[in-house]
């Protein structure tokens, strides 16, 4: 940060802002700090009109870390559809003089911490390490989504855990357990609490029991998810149910190569031109890097006409894909929202767990199956463990069985 001169911090956070595609911007009007962007209409219209919020914030480096916080939380409200005006602003306002805001610090420590039994230094430490990582350092305003997003949330959990059975100063492993316990098995809650504590015991140096990440992940399709997947006679099915010819496209990428929601539109589809090996490649700009990955089954290309998406975007719904306007998040959003608005009895990661499936099906490794979907293996064999299991034990018993007759 550009410390001594709130003015230069403020153009430097609104530059990470701007290259973060957030639309809101903080500014300085008479020495105190408010937002600025686009914001739902008062009237209830469907424009965005440039607005501002006062947070009656001083122009300090502290201020400044403070009306961040504010911003995300403006932000997160607009994105999920819950953001009223009564909860920043007395009276609404006008286009001859906007309206002042009662002053909005940070959160009162009675909000955000309850009683902590001295765990508060030890977390602003934690804190501290995570935005001084060099690699946090260079895209900080993701960092501070992670951090607000992923790690704040179970770390209040974790000292209320602490505030209601002991009181502690300290944390070791049996608190940490507590805390995600606390969750519920197979959430994607659990999963992500079980980064953030170990991500802590890291800091602290402390060692977590061996079978930390199997207790902690929980998190996969053998309990979560573990109802029937669509077949591939279903997904055909479904798929002719769809009435824009665009977004049956996209449903059909989405099936025959078991693409996350934005992947879709990030990709190259160049391959799938007459003649090609029709292997797509997943762009680097995508949430877990470029990596290539095949058809199953490979006669949908032509069954969804898949074809016809080898040059441009031409085929594919009209979604904005600028990332210095949206998130990969907003864009795997608007598919899901699709599905819902279809009807579609199944969700866009169904189709994506189905081609998982698929490939264990046929005996395809499950490094390489792990390396197209672009995760690694042990998030694949956590996930997809029930099929992976029941493929290797019939192999087993298929083994077994040879010999026998074989005897």
């Amino acid at each position: 940060m550009v410390e001594g001169d709130p003015a230069a911090l403020v153009r430097q956070e609104n530059r990470c802002l701007a290259a973060s595609g957030t639309g809101l911007r903080l500014e300085i009007r008479q020495h105190r700090l408010g937002l600025r962007g686009p914001l739902p209409c008062p009237k209830g219209t469907a424009v965005r009109p440039v607005q501002r919020i006062s947070l009656g914030l001083p122009a300090t480096s502290a201020g400044v870390a403070a009306a961040l916080d504010q911003l995300e939380r403006v932000r997160q409200a607009v994105e999920q559809g819950t953001f009223t005006w009564e909860s920043w602003r007395r009276r609404l306002p006008t286009k001859e003089a906007p309206a002042s805001a009662p002053a909005v610090g940070p959160p009162s420590s009675a909000e955000t911490s309850p009683e902590t039994g001295g765990l508060g230094p030890l977390l602003a430490g934690f804190e501290a390490a995570f935005f001084a990582d060099p690699r946090r350092r260079r895209r900080p305003a993701g960092s501070r989504s992670t951090w607000s997003g992923a790690y704040r949330p179970y770390l209040r959990r974790l000292e209320k855990v602490a505030a209601v059975s002991r009181g502690a100063v300290a944390v070791d492993a049996p608190l940490l357990e507590r805390v995600v316990e606390t969750y519920p098995l197979a959430s994607r809650s659990r999963q992500q609490c079980g980064i953030a504590l170990g991500a802590l015991a890291r800091h602290l140096q402390l060692p977590l029991p061996a079978d930390w990440s199997e207790r902690s992940g929980g998190y996969g399709l053998h309990v979560a998810r573990f109802r029937g997947l669509p077949s591939d006679a279903r997904i055909l099915e479904l798929a002719a149910a769809i009435p824009n010819p665009r977004w049956r496209l996209a449903y059909g990428l989405m099936a025959t190569y078991g693409l996350r929601n934005h992947e879709v539109f990030f990709c190259d589809r160049s391959a799938l031109a007459p003649g090609g090996d029709r292997v797509l490649r997943v762009l680097p700009t995508s949430k877990t890097g470029e990596h290539q990955v095949w058809p199953f089954q490979p006669d949908w290309v032509e069954r969804f006409g898949l074809e016809t998406l080898a040059e441009g975007d031409g085929g594919l719904p009209q979604v904005c894909t600028d990332l210095r306007r949206t998130t990969l998040q907003q864009v795997g959003r608007r598919v899901a929202e699709q599905f819902r608005r279809y009807g579609l009895p199944i969700t866009p990661y169904d189709l994506r767990h189905a081609w998982a499936v698929r490939t264990i099906h046929i005996g395809l490794p499950d490094t390489v199956a792990a390396r197209m979907m672009g995760h690694s293996v042990a998030i694949h064999t956590r996930t997809y463990h029930h099929w992976i299991t029941r493929r290797d034990q019939q192999q087993a018993v298929d083994t077994a069985l040879a010999r026998l007759r074989a005897s």
